[in-house]
């Protein structure tokens, strides 16, 4: 009788020879099947059908990778309220008194943004 630990690392191994030969079998389908183009213009830039101008490498202003890193933050505070409100009758008192914790700790989070002027586009 094979010992379990060895039978667990034997099954181990074989879904990984299977899954990294399935890999291989897919990248090669692709890479048989892809259509190629011998059109010098595919490799250009393109900007929604206007001629690209300038360059494409212009570091992006801080302020707009921070407004949306805030607006994925108060989309999941979104994202909590709804089913909070759904199960709020059976949740209680103590259900409503820590999503008003939750609330007033991402209002004062606001409030600072606001405060530090992060909101304000310059």
């Amino acid at each position: 009788m094979i010992n379990p630990t060895v039978d667990l690392v034997i099954q181990f191994l074989f879904m990984l020879i299977l899954s990294a030969g399935l890999f291989v079998v897919m990248i090669w389908i692709v890479h048989r099947l892809m259509p190629t183009s011998k059109n010098p213009a595919k490799g250009q830039p393109y900007e929604c059908g206007v001629p690209p101008t300038g360059d494409a490498r212009v570091p992006l202003n801080v302020h707009y990778y921070l407004v949306a890193v805030l607006f994925v933050l108060f989309d999941l505070e979104a994202a909590f309220i709804y089913p909070w409100a759904v199960a709020l009758r059976s949740l209680g008192a103590p259900g409503f008194a820590a999503m008003m914790v939750f609330i007033f700790v991402i209002l004062v989070g606001f409030v600072y943004e606001w405060k530090k002027g992060v909101l304000s586009w310059e």
